[in-house]
């Protein structure tokens, strides 16, 4: 705000110090939410890929009943 109060301060200096300044919050924020992204991205991928192979045998078991289902009724 002192900037743009100021007359000897041009419109580049004003742009450059407001970038600065958005670029120095959005430094501080990504600081703050990094630990608990990698932590879910990275810790413990067992227990994720447990699940998707439990939902791929379950849906595998299905399309087996359907096939014989279906092959019963002919």
């Amino acid at each position: 705000m002192d900037l743009l109060v100021k007359d000897d301060a041009n419109a580049s200096q004003i742009s450059d110090k407001i970038k600065d300044i958005l670029f120095q919050k959005s430094a501080q924020e990504i600081e703050t939410i990094r630990p608990n992204v990698a932590a879910s991205v990275f810790d413990d991928p067992t227990t994720e890929t447990d699940e998707v192979v439990n939902e791929l045998e379950v849906e595998s078991e299905e399309d087996e009943e359907e096939e014989t289902q279906t092959e019963d009724q002919d």
